[in-house]
């Protein structure tokens, strides 16, 4: 009686585990047919999650989760080709045409005789120029590649932003005044600090702000202000009353060779690479850069820094 009872029970085990390892070979081939035909076919299709078996369940989301991340990093990787592949594209035509007017200067001052010495001089200025604009160029497009390779390491320490920006502002005095625009400043009269690199703060305060001029020079004027309250970040705000960036096109300002008609991320002389460098820069520092715009009402850059 006992032993009819032990084979009984050993039975069912036997059945119950053959049916269970039965289920789970069914389920592991299904996962085998999911991920070859996903290797064959480059899709990034989702595994049916069967709630039957706990560990089987695990991995499939476990999978699905790496299908996620793949299928993520597969788009990413196609936009940071699609945008090298246009900034290649703009970078060969920026060097282009400074190139070629550079050539047509040259042979015109190596094959006409008859040049007065005053046109030779004007020509000559004009290859200075047009050289300095390809040297800007190519000194953008490879610190973007460092700040973008992580090779070029920023020292963080504490920075008087409020008097920075008062010299800063100073330097561009005379040109702002040349293209009659009239100045507003906001900086409280105490210091304020920040955890920031003042080379790099200094050159994103230059970015912004030749970028304020050239267009929105227009508005006639140009603001910068400051604002910091305890225990918060500290705000710096740059902004014009310019022809301003259409809403649609405020999530692409930043991106490398941003090259929409009458853009105004064109800060390297055509180089499409300010606004970009900028931003790295800014992220670099542990802050970060906003865009609002109201065509011909405010444009404004807010960048956010760790008071200090």
């Amino acid at each position: 009686m006992i032993f009819a009872i032990t084979t009984g029970i050993l039975a069912i085990a036997f059945i119950v585990l053959w049916l269970k390892f039965r289920k789970r070979t069914q389920h592991l081939s299904y996962i085998h047919q999911k991920i070859s035909a996903i290797l064959d076919q480059g899709t990034f299709e989702r595994l049916l999650v069967f709630n039957s078996d706990d560990q089987v369940s695990q991995l499939l989301k476990d999978m699905n989760q790496l299908l996620d991340y793949a299928h993520r990093a597969k788009a990413g990787y196609a936009n940071q080709e699609k945008e090298m592949r246009n900034m290649l594209s703009n970078i060969s035509h920026d060097l282009k045409t400074p190139l070629t007017v550079v050539l047509g200067y040259s042979e015109t001052l190596l094959h006409s005789s008859s040049l007065t010495d005053q046109e030779r001089k004007i020509m000559t200025e004009k290859i200075q120029d047009k050289a300095q604009e390809v040297l800007r160029l190519i000194h953008s497009f490879f610190d973007l590649a460092k700040l973008e390779s992580g090779d070029t390491e920023l020292v963080l320490s504490r920075v008087n932003i409020s008097e920075l920006c008062r010299l800063k502002m100073l330097s561009f005095y005379e040109m702002l005044t040349n293209l009659g625009l009239h100045v507003e400043l906001e900086i409280p009269d105490g210091d304020i600090f920040v955890q920031a690199n003042e080379e790099a703060l200094d050159r994103v305060l230059d970015n912004l702000i030749t970028n304020g001029m050239k267009y929105g020079a227009e508005g006639k004027v140009l603001g910068l202000s400051l604002d910091h309250s305890i225990g918060a970040p500290v705000t710096l705000q740059i902004w014009d009353q310019g022809k301003g960036i259409p809403e649609s096109e405020h999530s692409r300002v930043f991106e490398r060779m941003y090259t929409l008609e009458d853009s105004r991320n064109r800060l390297y002389q055509g180089s499409g690479l300010g606004l970009t460098i900028t931003k790295r820069l800014v992220e670099r520092m542990g802050g970060s850069i906003h865009l609002h715009s109201v065509p011909h009402q405010r444009t404004v850059f807010s960048v956010t820094l760790k008071a200090w």
